[in-house]
């Protein structure tokens, strides 16, 4: 076990998880959760990772809906304040206050997560039994003022002892004032000055004889005596006596706090640790984001991580003016057990490795991993690796020696659900030897841990992937063209070490290359073009495939904006209905009126029955032509599975594929897209479509007078403001300000991203009162990246 402990901690060393956990620790806000990020480790159950994957999810939710997430301002490092307590120890004000301040902040922190309890349940959790003192905070407030000192208020005793003072004080300012203005010629300069507890005036040294005290210091010259009046020696020894006093009765004041702090340590203690472990899932989820980490799903068959990247290179990327990073693939089925990744130097095969290590440290922490939604991970009970070069120089091993050390260790220490990393196995010896290790040792690691990735450029581990059928080939790209690597992994076809290529392009004589190509077996060259052309059929279809993404991405789009288009259309048609029955049910009352004014006059004697008739006769014809009848329920159309169907919010016909929600709604298939759609939006093709009731004469709506040209919208800088990289809430407290300040149109630039920022952009502006409308901009303005806002 004690091996285990140790292969482990070097093989953390070697991926670099000391560095990481620095890193990690900088989005730490409190001291205690910073140290514990800088020790932080991997759990060794799956149940305690998962855990603190849903703290980070949870707290990820908060920073998203609370304005800058949980925030720890006001919590200090009490865990020693604590201790002291507990055993008896007296706290200074200073501590005190940090505790206060702490309990104050803790309290806080407890009732916002309660407000969120039902989208938090694990924070909840956590601060579900969290005992917060408000007595002991209101104590020790009563009795610290904000510098840290004890407080007059804090006992009657030292109110009265403090006051006493004071008139002393006051005393022996009057006495010393009144001997220097009687005096002025025997003393240096008017002044009153402090030689430790005493009070003393400066007096020539060719007076000394004038004024009767005592000498408590003298000038570097010799020239001024410090010298205390007999005056004020007694009225000094009381106000000293006083001060011993309350020295005392400060210290019993402080005691008793200390004290009560003492009585609740353990409480208190669990406190800390809470808040340490709300910092701690705070932190994650800021490194989550800072990282656009996603979370991992542990514990699967298989290792799915798309557009992984280095978290250290990333790193040093932002902080340190590094290069772009460039993400990797690592799709690896349930079933490899070994895959062999080749290539040539400096390519990547390395990195690789090393991601993949900490991206497992990582979720094995409780960490988000720097990849792209979904990422799945084997959980695995240990992580080895062999990584470098360096020598044992204490033991006097080679290289090759130093390798074969640690590999026997890695043998000895691994188990069924190890993952085992190896960087060039077999180097460091003669090729053939060192092939033929490299094969018997991999072969023996694929039989007995869960996973194992090793770097070669041996060519006879290439065909393992055709006699085992737990292994998988991998290789790292290369530009011949450029003599770069691109750093990208290609799946499924070995790498080629390009020597002799690269030799050549970098100028080694032609003749030299020639003999060396002269010299490889048929085999060799035959293996090396078979490859060859794999990786040039593996790049052109994925040129095909990022084109295939880019169309099909596009059509999305542009069924999004007709579908949008549809529904404002059905909605611009239902409000003028709305408005048509209006204008009807108007003249219908109007006239309904004019036949009561007739009556009435009737009944008077003032009008005609045939004014009656007639206004009862325009009544009817109002009744029969313009007002609304309810439209005939279509029947209910209920389409199966390979019926052909027409999108009526497309014009577009399709295949129904298949049924969902108990056939309300149905995925179609319309050219290389599937498409989710309402049954409601759907009929047989060439049926026709509903249209508004008929009316014998509709109503033409008032039009409104038709404006002027439009002027074009010129867009400003004060007119726009940028809220990319915001969260939703962050963006609400900025655009706000902005829609209740301008006029006119308004430029809003959100971005593309996951679109979650733009939605909550359109749902504020969709509530907001000066808002007459929005959309997106024009494509030279941004497109769908930009929405403009037109203000009333």
């Amino acid at each position: 076990m004690a091996q285990l402990a140790d292969l482990a901690a070097e093989t953390r060393g070697l991926l670099g998880w000391p560095r990481l956990c620095a890193h990690l620790a900088t989005f730490a806000q409190t001291k205690a959760a910073r140290r514990a990020c800088e020790e932080l480790l991997p759990f060794l159950k799956i149940s305690e990772a998962e855990l603190w994957l849903e703290r980070t999810a949870e707290a990820i939710d908060l920073s998203e809906t609370l304005p800058g997430g949980l925030s720890f301002e006001g919590v200090h490092d009490i865990a020693g304040d604590i201790d002291r307590a507990e055993r008896g120890g007296m706290l200074s004000g200073e501590r005190l206050l940090a505790l206060a301040s702490t309990l104050a902040t803790a309290r806080r922190l407890r009732r916002t997560i309660d407000d969120r309890a039902e989208r938090v349940l694990q924070l909840a959790l956590l601060v579900g039994d969290l005992r917060t003192f408000p007595e002991i905070e209101q104590e020790i407030y009563r009795c610290i003022d904000d510098t840290g000192e004890v407080a007059d208020r804090a006992s009657e005793k030292l109110g009265n002892l403090r006051s006493a003072h004071k008139r002393l004080r006051s005393e022996i300012q009057r006495d010393l004032l009144q001997l220097l203005q009687r005096r002025a010629s025997a003393f240096q300069e008017q002044l009153i000055t402090q030689r430790g507890e005493r009070f003393v005036l400066p007096l020539k040294v060719t007076h000394r004889d004038s004024v009767s005290g005592i000498v408590h210091d003298s000038s570097a010259s010799g020239q001024t005596l410090y010298i205390e009046p007999m005056a004020v020696v007694e009225t000094t020894n009381r106000l000293i006596e006083g001060m011993r006093a309350e020295q005392v009765e400060v210290e019993r004041i402080l005691l008793a706090l200390s004290a009560r702090v003492g009585e609740s340590a353990p409480e208190l203690a669990h406190l800390h640790q809470v808040l340490t472990e709300l910092d701690l899932a705070a932190t994650r989820a800021r490194y989550a984001l800072w990282l656009k980490a996603v979370r991992p799903n542990l514990g699967a068959d298989n290792c799915e991580l798309a557009g992984v990247r280095h978290p250290l290179l990333v790193w040093q990327e932002r902080h340190e003016q590094g290069v772009p990073v460039v993400p990797v693939d690592l799709p690896i089925p349930g079933s490899v057990r070994a895959v062999v990744i080749t290539g040539p130097n400096t390519g990547g095969k390395t990195v690789t490795l090393k991601t993949l290590g900490l991206a497992v440290l990582m979720a094995q922490a409780g960490l988000f991993v720097p990849a792209r939604d979904p990422a799945a991970l084997p959980w695995f009970d240990s992580i080895l690796a062999d990584i470098g070069d360096e020598q044992s120089i204490e033991q006097n091993l080679s290289t090759f020696s130093g390798h074969i050390r640690r590999i026997v260790r890695i043998l000895e220490a691994m188990d069924a659900g190890s993952l085992v990393l190896l960087d060039e196995v077999g180097a460091g010896t003669d090729p053939q030897e060192g092939a033929a290790l490299a094969r018997a040792l991999l072969v023996e690691l694929a039989a007995r841990v869960r996973l194992v990735l090793a770097t070669t450029h041996y060519g006879e581990l290439k065909a393992l992937k055709y006699t085992h059928a737990h292994f998988e080939n991998a290789s790292v790209e290369f530009d011949l063209a450029s003599l770069a690597p691109t750093y990208r992994l290609l799946w499924g076809i070995p790498g080629r070490s390009n020597a002799l290529t690269i030799a050549a392009r970098l100028g080694l004589d032609l003749q030299v290359i020639d003999a060396a190509q002269s010299s490889l077996s048929e085999s060799d060259i035959e293996l090396d073009q078979v490859i060859a052309a794999l990786q040039r059929q593996v790049q052109d279809q994925q040129v095909q495939v990022d084109s295939a993404t880019r169309l099909r991405a596009e059509l999305e789009r542009q069924q999004s904006d007709l579908i949008r288009q549809q529904a404002a259309l059905d909605q611009r048609e239902v409000q003028l209905r709305e408005r048509q029955d209006r204008q009807v049910a108007e003249i219908v009352s109007q006239a309904r009126s004019e036949v009561a004014r007739v009556i009435r006059e009737l009944q008077r004697g003032n009008a005609t029955a045939q004014q009656a008739q007639q206004a009862s006769a325009a009544l009817q014809d109002i009744a029969e032509n313009y007002q609304s009848k309810p439209p005939e329920p279509p029947a209910a159309y209920r389409p199966q599975l390979g019926d052909r169907v027409e999108i009526l919010s497309l014009g577009q016909s399709g295949e129904v594929v298949s049924l969902q929600d108990d056939g309300q709604v149905v995925r179609v298939q319309v050219g290389v897209l599937k498409l989710t759609v309402p049954v409601s939006q759907l009929r047989p093709p060439g049926s026709p479509r509903p249209k508004l009731p008929a009316r014998s004469q509709p109503v033409e709506p008032p039009r409104p007078p038709a404006p002027a040209n439009p002027e074009p919208l010129v867009r400003t800088e004060a007119q726009t403001i940028d809220l990319r990289g915001r969260r939703v809430a962050e963006a609400e407290a900025l655009l706000e300000p902005e829609l209740n300040r301008q006029r006119g149109p308004l430029w809003i630039i959100h971005g593309h991203g996951t679109g979650k920022l733009r939605d909550g952009v359109h749902e504020i502006l969709g509530r907001h009162p000066r808002v007459a409308r929005f959309e997106f901009a024009d494509r030279a303005d941004g497109g769908n990246g930009v929405t403009v806002a037109f203000l009333k």
